[in-house]
């Protein structure tokens, strides 16, 4: 940086190199621990949806998640604002193609085309986007008619990568829920429904060529909440609970979470891809929710995301894959005013709108107030910066 360089010289004229070169290695050691990202890469991501009138703009959001050390996050679109903002932070995107664009980029090549050079080419390499997902729980779902076009648009997204040369830098996906199964109990009964599997089978096919990994989202709160008589809740937090026992697997389960994993891992073997990863693209637990929805409290959700975090950090598989590291998307990062449906929906997110912590589930770093907490990172980071220019000039002066 030309800086530097003016530091030097005009130290070494001054007779006070060895000073400069102690202050330049205070001002390295100053932005290593305030700016570099030593985040769960590979394990721990967080969803940033952004249906509400309330929250911080995406340079803030940025700003925030680099204090959290969180380094991976997944948006629902291709928001520009949110790209430019994310820029030269180090912290890996997933972008999303939106449910309503599948049926012309199934159609049109072109269009697929057009969609990365407008959403996603133009913003690289500064904002690190390493993967698209392709339409968000497709299968299982009542537009069958999305079905049908799910596999020419995943098709024709990576082609237009290929186009670019960019199919070696970017994933491409699409994110499952729970309803792509016919059961899931024991883990290793899960099996795909016969109705989706000529939509399935062909989409897996593809995804094993191109090396991509099978991403459901996961939620023992929705599992829980629908069948609460029968489901242990410390079995859905990862609470101390006695577990369920897999008899074909002889494998003990003390978590529904990773229950769940294995069970996806348990359809795919059925149909062939037992070598194909499952990333969780969601997980997560409302602090608040209506009456018809029990255990939505702040405490469960504090609990859930707490112990989810440990175990993420741990680097650990499942029962049934356990050489293979769990990675997992939270959902999410906000609460979210916006949205529609039951009050939980609403209440899924780890931070305020204004940057305060919902609850504490052990992020270092964080003030009680992560709002004070960025505040602190701005003005330390400017204070410094104006102080090296400052001793510039007295010395220049002497």
């Amino acid at each position: 940086m030309e800086w530097y360089s003016a530091f030097f010289r005009t130290f070494k004229i001054m007779g006070l190199y060895s000073f400069g070169l102690c202050f330049l290695l205070l001002f390295n050691v100053f932005l290593s621990n305030v700016l570099m990202v030593h985040g769960f890469t590979g394990t721990y991501g967080v969803n940033y949806g952004r249906i509400a009138d309330n929250l911080p703009p995406p340079a803030t959001v940025a700003i925030l998640l680099r204090a959290a050390k969180i380094k991976n996050i997944r948006i629902y679109d291709a928001d520009h604002e949110v790209l430019k903002a994310f820029s030269g932070s180090g912290i890996e995107i997933i972008v999303g193609v939106g449910n309503e664009n599948l049926k012309d980029m199934s159609v049109y090549p072109d269009n697929a085309v057009s969609w990365v050079k407008e959403n996603v080419e133009p913003f690289l390499p500064g904002t690190s986007i390493t993967g698209i997902a392709v339409g968000n729980e497709i299968l299982g779902a009542t537009d069958v008619e999305l079905w049908e076009v799910l596999v020419p648009a995943v098709k024709n997204v990576y082609h237009a990568l290929e186009q670019l040369h960019l199919s070696d830098k970017i994933e491409v996906s699409s994110p499952h829920s729970e309803a792509v199964f016919a059961t899931t109990f024991p883990p290793s009964a899960g099996a795909f429904k016969e109705s989706i599997l000529p939509y399935m089978r062909p989409l897996l096919q593809f995804f094993s060529q191109i090396g991509s990994p099978f991403y459901i989202n996961a939620y023992p709160f929705l599992a829980y909440i629908n069948d609460p008589s029968h489901i242990n809740i410390n079995y859905a937090l990862a609470q101390r609970n006695p577990g369920i026992y897999d008899a074909k697997t002889n494998l003990h389960y003390d978590n529904m979470f990773e229950a769940q994993i294995d069970a996806a891992y348990a359809a795919l073997e059925k149909v062939g891809h037992s070598k194909m990863p499952v990333i969780v693209s969601e997980t997560g637990w409302a602090s608040r929710g209506d009456a018809n929805e029990p255990g939505a409290t702040i405490k469960n959700a504090q609990t859930y995301n707490k112990n989810l975090r440990k175990r993420l950090l741990k680097k650990k598989g499942t029962p049934y894959r356990p050489k293979i590291p769990v990675r997992a998307y939270i959902f999410a990062l906000f609460n979210e005013d916006s949205k529609p449906g039951p009050t939980s929906e609403r209440n899924f997110g780890l931070f305020k709108p204004d940057g305060s912590i919902s609850y504490n589930i052990g992020f270092k770093g964080l003030a009680p107030s992560s709002a004070h907490s960025l505040k602190d990172h701005r003005l330390g980071g400017f204070s410094l910066i104006h102080l090296i220019y400052a001793t510039i000039l007295v010395f220049h002066f002497i």
